[in-house]
């Protein structure tokens, strides 16, 4: 009698451990926005129901920040600084009771260095992004997906 709890522990211990037990990325792609962020849209399936899953996106990121007067053009001399360097997002996502997760996460562009400003009469703008070695984890399982694609996009060009 007294092995019977030590039983039925060992049960639940097992059933727990085989609700996830062939997580993989069904899909994953990206799409460049307007504003410069990367988003990942993503599906993973073969996880358990109703489990919390940690996802974390990554990519290292090349930027330009430039000036623009209010008519929106840039002023002859190049008033223009890049900036590169690793980005990433993190969430946590829950399982369905299908075990699968439909998601998306942002990826933001790097910040314009703070030593750089636009003289009077103009305004700071993304000029230009691109993300290389874009990375989507599920750090839980872990379970990883590369994301390819082109993902360089223009907003200015500057003389």
């Amino acid at each position: 009698m007294r092995f019977r709890p030590l039983i039925s522990l060992s049960i639940v211990l097992f059933a727990g451990a085989a609700l996830a037990d062939s997580p993989h990325f069904t899909s994953s792609s990206g799409t460049l926005g307007n504003d410069g962020a990367l988003t990942i849209a993503f599906k993973e399936a073969g996880l358990g129901a109703n489990l919390n899953i940690n996802f974390i996106a990554s990519a290292d990121a090349a930027a330009s920040w430039g000036c623009i007067n209010k008519g929106g053009n840039n002023p002859q001399a190049t008033n223009k600084r890049a900036v590169s360097g690793p980005v990433s997002a993190y969430a946590v996502f829950a399982s369905g009771k299908n075990g699968a997760i439909s998601q998306s996460l942002s990826l933001k562009p790097p910040a314009a260095p703070a030593d750089f400003t636009c003289p009077s009469g103009q305004n700071m703008v993304l000029a230009d992004i691109a993300y290389t070695n874009v990375v989507l984890k599920d750090a839980t399982t872990p379970v990883t997906a590369n994301v390819t694609g082109s993902f360089t996009k223009t907003f200015y060009t500057f003389k």
